[in-house]
């Protein structure tokens, strides 16, 4: 296993580029959401590929009805998605805001639940956040279906770029002084 210290530069170049696609998936969110409703339903189309494969590997397994069930559901719904990328994200939108919804409720009652705790009052405000950000999404349909999905993976993208950026630093800095990264023990 090759170390941080060594290839910090790779995880800097990818970390720029995700940078990159980030930034112009929030430019550009309906694009960037329309392109994730259509990889989604590549995936589901190749899982239906499996599905399908396993039914016609495996011979006497009782289970091969339920593995042809889904093979055609997976597919099915890969097509819809594929074949109808707006349609597909607008649902992507409204599963966006139930997730939100959902989420925020476990999180402010998890939170009330730690009340003795220190800072409990970040795991309600989270997911008070959350709530609240499914109910923006909701009163700007249909209008959020052209930014909601886009926009939140832009963001994610963003976020992800710029923490593996600053993990390679971390590499160089660790290179440069000749030790080993902070987590990472010397001679690995």
């Amino acid at each position: 296993m090759h170390s941080l210290q060594d290839h910090w530069r790779l995880l800097l170049a990818m970390g720029i580029i995700i940078v990159g696609l980030g930034i112009l998936a929030i430019l550009s969110p309906l694009v960037a959401g329309l392109s994730a409703t259509v990889a989604l339903g590549a995936l589901l189309i190749i899982g239906a590929v499996v599905h399908a494969a396993h039914v016609f590997t495996v011979h006497g397994w009782k289970g091969r009805t339920a593995q042809t069930v889904l093979a055609v559901v997976y597919l099915l719904a890969g097509l819809a998605l594929v074949g109808n990328p707006a349609a597909g994200l607008a649902t992507l939108t409204i599963l966006l805001v139930a997730f939100f919804v959902v989420d925020g409720l476990i999180e402010v009652y998890g939170g009330l639940k730690l009340r003795p705790e220190t800072n409990w009052q970040w795991m309600v405000g989270s997911g008070a956040i959350s709530i609240v950000l499914a109910g923006l999404i909701w009163v700007t349909l249909p209008f959020a279906i052209v930014w909601a999905v886009g926009l939140l993976f832009g963001i994610n993208l963003l976020t992800t770029g710029i923490s593996m950026i600053e993990i390679a630093f971390g590499g160089r800095s660790a290179s440069r002084e000749g030790r080993a990264p902070a987590g990472e023990p010397r001679g690995a």
